[in-house]
């Protein structure tokens, strides 16, 4: 066999090829075909064909073929599908000799694919597509640029200022020379078209663009996607109109204001001048009622643009009778809709613009009419919001404590700032609320939101939390059945609710604090909300080490009761979060630590509110997102000479030792009009514990603004006032003890319950 002095083919080494004889040996071999099957030329080269087909029992008809697809045989021995064609050479001497030329068969099926989108994408016309070279000169394109034919020879050819509006050309080339020269894709960019045979509004296009490049890199040109969005343009401004006035009119509860936004919007979004007519009783509040011929007075209350000749002045004298149809075009360069809402009519709004730019058409009408529409509810709003101002803030200020108060355990003053300082109402609360054994629970809360429906939610969680105080529950039991009664809430609330906006208590937070002021330990418990802090006699400004709880109405979740030794003359903090998060809702450490700082400076030893004042002043900001509460309370103590307390078994015959303890006590401190009282009171209360409970009983005695009497038992058993019968020989015991005090009660302990009596420190005569 006569083998070549080269094995590889010199010029062709750019395509996988072999060079087969008349034999069906491979007698030449590219660098190509070396890299595509991963053989050089020396393994093949002399070898038959056939022994390259990864399949030996191939058809013996495909080696014939001029063209095919086949799997070949490669130097890592994974068999690789390749598209192959046969081109016959006719050597010297009359040799038979074939060329191979193969190719990956996954990219001939690209290439076709390829080709076939090309080509299905330039018959289809849902999509303008046009190709320029590097001088963008139009090369082909699958439709018309616009329906344009004063180019008798086409569009092919010619450059875009041979049939645009120069200004129309010379963006569109901009774009398409940026693309050229950087390579980077230009999407969706609209710009108005118009052709030279007519220069009128045009049309605009929504163009699309990339760079065409040649396998070497090289650039030839750029092709761009295009289509007619006149339509979709003109529906997303007058889109973008309604939108930017909705959010306008959507932003204020100002009668005044919500005009003046609505005509901000119309100019220039629908004219050059616009007029916003509002009926006089919508700013009192009132609802608007037409005349008995059906017209309406109103108040040019706002305007945009420059002046007309017929303007009126603003303000009360400005006034003119509002009739005629429901929405018109009075004039072609004119048009007004009426502000109508559910209480009836509000007033009109209209606008102009110059003759120049054309009559407004039936779509510009349709559009002031639902700006209109919008403006209207969000007017009727304002009325509305004006007209329960009034009964909100009365609902608050009946449902807060007052600002200052005085009880034994502490001095308290309170500052509450709403968000909104026009309305003066929000959903923070406080409280001080009196405890037995001269103890006080303080509190403060936040509920989500703001205005008339939070003050009412508030008011209920501020009313529960008293009912449960009562129960002198310790801090983190109240939370627990506080956070149940928000959930039960929650699920209770009414779809009716629900559309009347009504507040949702679930999210709310709270913080319970109870100072006692004999032990001087105070107990607080948080759910969401942030601690508390205390200024101490000395200065010093700390935060009360509270773990936070969630807020209430997730439910499953336990609360912690924190407890601290407070020093006499402290003062404790209690605030909301609008407080410490500043106006843009900033970092609640660093808000924190302001607090920390002003609490820190302020004169708390004297003016108490004064003080608060001061600090809320300089801490709440005039964009305050939040409504801001601050509490201070000046802690007092009960001095160890203001309390008495024994501890006995549960022996009966020790119920007489303690009423002996008691009168000496009472003597010393001035109080024997009370010793009578106390004896009965005691007698009754200590046998009770003796009998029912068993021992030990202690017995303590409190003197503050009211005279305290206590008896702790180790039982759990809840004592309960019963009418006895008259044959009953018994069970009188408590009944007595309601009919001899101011008021009475009972509260769980950790070892047991105390049982406690009031009697004021003067006494009303005996009624028997």
């Amino acid at each position: 066999m006569q083998r070549m002095e080269s094995r590889r083919l010199p010029y062709i080494d750019g395509v996988a090829a072999a060079l087969v004889d008349g034999d069906g040996r491979v007698v030449g071999w590219t660098a190509a075909a070396e890299q595509l099957l991963a053989l050089d030329a020396a393994q093949v080269t002399g070898r038959p064909a056939r022994e390259l087909l990864a399949d030996g029992a191939v058809d013996e008809h495909v080696l014939g073929r001029r063209a095919g697809e086949v799997r070949l045989r490669t130097g890592t021995g994974d068999p690789l599908a390749v598209a192959y064609q046969v081109l016959p050479l006719s050597g010297a001497g009359g040799e038979v000799r074939a060329l191979v030329l193969a190719t990956p068969a996954d990219t001939v099926a690209r290439r076709r694919q390829d080709e076939a989108f090309t080509r299905e994408l330039f018959l289809q016309d849902r999509v303008g597509l046009a190709v320029f070279d590097s001088d963008l000169r139009l090369l082909r394109t699958n439709t018309h640029l616009l329906p344009y034919t004063g180019l008798p020879d086409g569009l092919a050819g010619h450059h875009l200022r041979d049939f645009l509006q120069p200004e129309d050309a010379d963006a569109t080339e901009a774009i398409l020379r940026h693309v050229i020269a950087t390579g980077e894709p230009v999407v969706r960019t609209a710009l108005r078209i118009r052709t030279l045979d007519d220069p009128g509004s045009g049309v605009v296009m929504e163009i699309q663009a990339f760079r065409l490049q040649s396998l070497d890199g090289a650039v030839i040109g750029v092709t761009a996607l295009f289509g007619d969005v006149t339509e979709l343009h003109r529906y997303r401004r007058r889109a973008d109109v309604l939108h930017r006035a909705t959010a306008a009119v959507g932003g204020s509860l100002s009668v005044a204001g919500t005009a003046e936004d609505l005509a901000g919007v119309l100019v220039p979004g629908l004219g050059d001048r616009a007029e916003v007519d509002i009926a006089e009783a919508v700013f009192t509040g009132d609802e608007p009622q037409p005349a008995g011929d059906g017209r309406l007075a109103v108040r040019r209350t706002a305007t945009a643009g420059p002046p007309r000749a017929d303007d009126r002045p603003l303000g009360p004298l400005g006034r003119e009778e509002l009739g005629g149809p429901a929405g018109s075009v009075p004039d072609p360069p004119s048009m007004s809709a009426p502000l109508q809402a559910r209480s009836g009519p509000l007033g009109r709004v209209t606008v102009h613009r110059d003759r120049a730019e054309g009559p407004y058409r039936r779509e510009d009408l349709e559009l002031l009419r639902e700006i209109a529409a919008r403006a209207s509810l969000a007017l009727d709003n304002a009325r509305r919001y004006t007209r329960e101002h009034r009964a909100a803030v009365g609902l608050q200020r009946s449902l807060l404590p007052p600002a200052e108060t005085a009880v034994p355990a502490a001095t308290t003053a309170s500052v509450y700032r709403p968000t909104d300082t026009a309305t003066g109402v929000g959903g923070d609360w406080f409280d001080v609320i009196p405890l037995s054994s001269a103890r006080v629970a303080l509190v403060a809360g936040d509920v989500v939101g703001h205005g008339l429906q939070a003050s009412a939610t508030m008011g209920r969680l501020r009313t529960a939390v008293r009912t449960l105080a009562d129960l002198d529950l310790e801090p983190d039991e109240l939370l627990v059945h506080l956070d149940d009664l928000v959930s039960q809430l929650v699920v209770e609330g009414s779809e009716e609710e629900r559309e009347r906006g009504v507040a949702d208590p679930s999210g709310a937070t709270c913080v319970y604090a109870v100072y006692d002021p004999v032990s001087g330990l105070c107990q607080t418990a948080s759910a969401g909300h942030p601690p508390p802090a205390v200024v101490h006699p000395d200065g010093r400004v700390e935060y009360l080490p509270v773990n936070p709880g969630p807020p209430l109405g997730v439910g499953g979740l336990p609360f912690e009761t924190a407890e601290c030794a407070l020093r006499a003359g402290s003062v404790l903090a209690l605030y909301t979060d609008g407080l410490i998060e500043g106006g843009d809702g900033g970092d609640l450490d660093e808000g924190m630590a302001q607090l920390a700082a002003q609490l820190g400076a302020a004169d708390l030893d004297g003016d108490l509110a004064a003080a608060g004042r001061a600090i809320v002043a300089e801490m709440a900001t005039a964009g305050q997102s939040d409504d801001v509460t601050l509490l201070l309370a000046r802690l007092h103590p009960v001095l160890p000479d203001d309390t008495a307390a024994w501890t006995i078994e549960a022996d009966p015959s020790a119920v007489a030792g303690v009423r002996e303890a008691a009168s000496r006590t009472l003597e010393q401190w001035g109080l024997g009009e009370l010793v009578f009282t106390t004896e009965l009171v005691l007698s009754e209360l200590v046998t009770n514990a003796i009998r029912y409970a068993g021992g030990p009983v202690m017995v303590r005695l409190i003197r503050s603004s009211v005279l305290t009497c206590e008896v702790s038992d180790p039982s759990a058993t809840q004592p309960r006032m019963r009418r006895a019968r008259l044959t009953d020989e018994g069970g009188r015991g408590l009944y007595l003890v309601a009919q001899l005090t101011e008021r009475w009660g009972s509260r769980y302990t950790r070892t047991g319950k105390t049982i406690w009596a009031e009697q004021p420190l003067e006494p009303s005569p005996l009624s028997w």
